[in-house]
């Protein structure tokens, strides 16, 4: 096992603006971190530093407390999975799973012996003949898992080992990796991936990184924390409409009343929306935007006047175990919100529709998209509601 400490690490190409900028970061042993982020974030370029396939420009690198900047890969006691698997065609399962172990000249029986266990914990066991060549995507990328498992090392890094998988085998191989993990739990592990649903169900820990139009802020991170902190409390804008499928809806709004118990927001539809945050920091009368996540809207029941968003169905989207209802504002132009309702929900496009949008379950971000704090303890009621 092994820990991980970067301070101020920092990567730029010569001639070109940096990929990765300030980043301080801890990783725990025996900690599932996820650095997650669109193309272009430099979540790739991070953890190939930390392999030493990737030189830092400045800032320190520390694995369980040793400085590892000019360390070579090989002395680092990290194993790492590559997204196109990087087998060696010519040679067969076992011995591409037994490769690594040779190189550093250990006895015969001991390969076997490691060998065989890990291709009995990945199910390949009646594999070890084959060549690559001869083996599925997921086959192919379970052998390449098994190449880090047998080396035991201290630190497992994976760079979007599933994106070359179809849909099915990216759900059985994610659930794979999981349960391994939790089998060496003895190792820690680094996970890049540009899919928030991957990085919602493996991850102890995320590490969200910007990427956009502010190019000031590209390869910073934006958010550290779970995948439920990173849900629940969005600390801006782009970490809220990143996280969650399909985005948070963000709707523009004026401050009515704000203080340290809500605020309330007019939209120019005319509606007056109560979002429960502290609103100290914000000032009657400005510019805000109100964000509510499709799960958390309702159709409003019979009696409800208050909180609500008045639409037009334009699109419905049915999926059997939910709808996603799509509502345009003609006050707005072509904003729109989505709505993730039940199945069998009963709406009809072209119809007006009255969204219900609990005060617990609103976000309210500043004109720099900072969000204000949510109060506290609310996290369970929106559970409550998204399933009423």
């Amino acid at each position: 096992m092994a820990s991980i400490s970067l301070r101020n690490v920092y990567k730029a190409y010569q001639g070109n603006s940096a990929v990765v900028r300030q980043v301080d970061l801890e990783i725990d042993a025996h900690e599932f971190c996820v650095f997650l982020g669109p193309s272009g974030c430099g979540k790739s370029t991070l953890l190939r530093m930390i392999a030493g396939l990737e030189p830092i420009t400045s800032g320190e690198l520390r694995i369980d407390g040793k400085l590892v900047n000019d360390v070579h890969p090989s002395k680092r006691n990290v194993a790492m999975v590559f997204q196109n698997y990087a087998l060696y065609p010519h040679m067969s399962v076992y011995e591409n799973m037994a490769f690594a172990l040779r190189q550093a000249k250990l006895d015969g029986m001991a390969i076997d012996r490691k060998v065989r266990q890990a291709a009995a914990s990945l199910q390949l066991d009646h594999l070890l003949e084959r060549k690559p060549a001869a083996l599925s995507g997921g086959q192919r990328q379970r052998v390449a898992i098994g190449r880090a498992i047998v080396r035991e090392p201290g630190v497992f890094l994976f760079d979007e080992p599933l994106s070359n998988l179809d849909a099915a085998l990216r759900v059985q191989t994610r659930t794979e990796i999981a349960r391994l993990h939790r089998e060496f739990h003895q190792a820690s592990a680094i996970y890049v991936t540009h899919d928030q649903t991957e990085a919602m169900a493996l991850a102890d820990k995320i590490v969200l990184l910007h990427a956009g139009a502010d190019m000031e802020r590209d390869g910073s991170i934006a958010q550290v924390g779970s995948p439920l902190d990173l849900y629940h409390r969005p600390k801006n804008r782009f970490v809220a409409g990143f996280i969650g499928s399909p985005r948070m809806n963000f709707l523009r709004g004026k401050v009515v009343e704000a203080n340290a118990g809500g605020v309330h927001l007019r939209l120019p539809g005319g509606e007056t929306l109560a979002a429960s945050v502290d609103g100290r920091s914000i000032q009657p009368g400005s510019e805000a935007t109100i964000g509510i996540r499709p799960e958390h809207l309702a159709i409003a029941v019979s009696g409800t006047n208050n909180q609500i968003i008045g639409a037009q169905a334009r699109l419905i989207e049915r999926f059997g175990e939910c709808t996603y209802l799509h509502a345009a504002f003609t006050e707005q132009g072509d904003a729109h919100v989505v709505a993730k309702l039940s199945g069998d929900v009963d709406v009809e496009r072209g119809r007006p529709v009255a969204l219900f949008a609990p005060p617990h379950a609103c976000h309210v971000f500043d004109d720099n998209g900072l969000a204000l704090p949510r109060l506290a303890g609310i996290e369970r009621t929106e559970i409550v509601t998204s399933n009423v």
